[in-house]
């Protein structure tokens, strides 16, 4: 059972998304959480700053997921190919959380920073083995550019016009390729059986929810 601070995010994040704003009522969001008004206010110290505390309990609770599920000892390749099928997954199983990142992540730097740093990392530690064919310098112009790609696959599952298997293995693929990966290596790799990232849960991170500073400030 989700505590009160992670049903409290839980129900801002899809306000949030079906509204299509940055700021949402109270009043909406204790009936959304089904928890009573004193209590919303008991548990967010500034509700003006939800919003924000909501873009940064979603970037600690999917680079948490992202560190865990890597296995630092695996090809930079299937890692990078892992990832990617693992969000466009969430987008399917999670649509609210799928919605809230297509609307926001290109506008809102936390959200924005998540496929900055984990597949960033992979990429760089990739071209340093050699097996990414990508130079240095442009690392943050292939990030940005899987960046793009996520969000473009995002809108698509989430109307329905593809399945997320189908969209994640060919993005996958495709990101593969412009990594410098061969053709038949990256259709293969953008198919290997993967473990989804696990349920949206926001109860390891919550703790921080009356202090916005406190998911600004560990970047």
């Amino acid at each position: 059972m989700k505590n009160v601070k992670s049903r409290i995010i839980h129900a801002a994040m899809r306000l949030f998304a079906e509204q299509g704003a940055m700021q949402i009522a109270v009043s909406d969001l204790a009936k959304a959480a089904s928890l009573s008004r004193g209590t919303i206010y008991n548990n967010v110290e500034h509700p003006e700053t939800l919003f924000h505390i909501t873009c940064g309990m979603l970037f600690e609770e999917l680079r948490s997921c992202i560190r865990s599920g890597l296995k630092t000892n695996d090809d930079p390749a299937l890692n990078i190919s892992v990832l990617i099928r693992q969000m466009i997954r969430r987008v399917h199983d999670e649509p609210d959380w799928g919605r809230f990142v297509a609307l926001f992540a290109m506008t809102e730097p936390q959200l924005g920073a998540v496929w900055a740093r984990e597949p960033a990392d992979i990429i760089r530690k990739g071209v340093k083995s050699g097996r990414f064919d990508v130079p240095v310098d442009q690392i943050p112009s292939v990030t940005t550019l899987g960046g793009g790609a996520m969000m473009g696959s995002a809108s698509q599952v989430l109307s329905g016009a593809v399945t997320w298997r189908k969209s994640g293995s060919e993005i996958a693929e495709l990101y593969l390729r412009a990594l410098g990966i061969g053709r038949g290596e990256a259709h293969r790799l953008a198919r290997v059986d993967f473990d989804p990232l696990p349920q949206l849960d926001f109860s390891a991170v919550a703790q921080g929810l009356t202090r916005p500073e406190a998911m600004t400030g560990s970047h």
